[in-house]
């Protein structure tokens, strides 16, 4: 049976506005509030890949009218260095450059603390996930500063996936847990509730997909695994 497990003090009905959340239907084109998850398409990863020691993070239109665009009054204190990994959302062009909304937070980061905002997008190059990841790829400890995910062994080619994840709120702590059983296909991991259902059923509450990057397990999910505010996606080192 499916089982995620939340424990609020307070019922909250707002979305995360600083971390991963998606962006809803209020943002304006030239505003990047968040990379949104599709349910048909992994999320798209990029590598800071450019000659400057420093790629900055543009405002959005709603701060400036004359955002996103690469100049210094568009540039936010945050920047990015070359190798660095980013979730990649929309993109943005005016008549002279392309921007790409993204989020960043290093995996080695021990609080949680997402940045976002536009970045040029030529400063980024694609990253492709591991193509056929065996299934030891798969399997370990991943941690993130928000939680952990334990894979293992499972029969007929299938893994288990258990996990929990935190989001720590003024007066108390959001948690959501996720404990699954499926098949890794196609380079990903993917599975909604417990694994026992399609990840396009209608009836499905916590669906999370799962790429191997690099050295990473890159997770994202619908913000639908456990309370306010609490997400799984993100960059996980293995332990």
């Amino acid at each position: 049976m499916y089982s995620v497990k939340f424990y609020i003090a307070v019922a909250l009905l707002v979305r995360c506005a600083v971390g991963p959340a998606a962006a809803d239907e209020t943002e304006a084109p030239g505003d990047c509030l968040g990379v949104d998850f599709d349910q048909q398409n992994p999320v798209a990863i990029g590598k800071v890949a450019t000659a400057k020691p420093r790629v900055y993070f543009l405002k959005n239109v709603s701060d400036d009218k004359s955002c996103p665009a690469d100049t210094d009054a568009c540039r936010q204190k945050a920047y990015l260095i070359p190798g660095d990994l980013v979730l990649i959302g929309k993109t943005f062009s005016d008549k002279a450059s392309a921007y790409s909304c993204a989020i960043y937070e290093s995996a080695a980061a021990k609080k949680v603390s997402w940045t976002k905002g536009w970045l040029p997008a030529a400063s980024l190059t694609p990253v492709a996930p591991v193509p056929a990841p065996a299934r030891s790829d798969w399997t370990g400890d991943w941690v993130h500063a928000s939680g952990h995910i334990t894979i293992a062994s499972g029969g007929n080619g299938a893994v288990t996936i258990q996990g929990e994840a935190f989001y720590d709120a003024a007066q108390n702590v959001h948690t959501g847990v996720i404990d699954a059983t499926a098949k890794p296909a196609h380079g990903l991991l993917q599975f909604a509730n417990d694994g026992g259902i399609s990840f396009d059923d209608p009836k499905a509450e916590c669906l999370v997909r799962m790429q191997r990057v690099e050295a990473l397990l890159v997770a994202e999910d619908n913000d639908g695994c456990g309370g306010a505010m609490v997400t799984f996606t993100g960059f996980y080192r293995k332990k």
